[in-house]
């Protein structure tokens, strides 16, 4: 028999593992349950150029490109066919014996693949100089 008059009373223990499994449980499950759709859809703003109007160079092939797919050549309406003919249009417009700059000049409405077709019928025509023509800052 226990005649003694104070009980001891025990510390309080406060154990941690239940509240990290719950925690964790929550973790993994919004983890799995969350969409991340709208981390796809990119706004992308395309650069201008700030650059003072080149000097236009007398060896230089203007190739345009309009939003309904129509091309011409130095002012030029070309029929596209296929880049092979587009790459012969290009050999014709360029002088013999010169390695002319291929100014591509596309509408913002153009589709992506129509500008890659000029880049391959330049480098079919035997071109390496390309670039790009590009609106100035304030004439939006």
């Amino acid at each position: 028999m226990n005649f003694r008059k104070g009980r001891r009373r025990e510390d309080p223990e406060i154990n941690l593992i239940p509240f990290i499994d719950v925690l964790l449980v929550i973790l993994i499950f919004l983890m799995v349950s969350t969409t991340y759709s709208k981390f796809t859809e990119l706004q992308i703003t395309l650069p201008t150029a700030d650059a003072q109007k080149a000097v236009e160079q007398p060896n230089q092939i203007d190739v345009t490109v309009d939003a309904k797919g129509n091309y011409t050549v130095n002012g030029q309406p070309v029929s596209f066919r296929d880049v092979a003919g587009l790459a012969a249009s290009l050999k014709a417009a360029a002088k013999p014996g010169s390695d002319p700059v291929v100014i591509v000049n596309a509408d913002q409405f153009a589709m992506h693949q129509m500008v890659v077709n000029v880049m391959e019928a330049a480098r079919l025509a035997g071109f390496e100089r390309l670039t790009f023509a590009a609106q100035t800052g304030g004439g939006k």
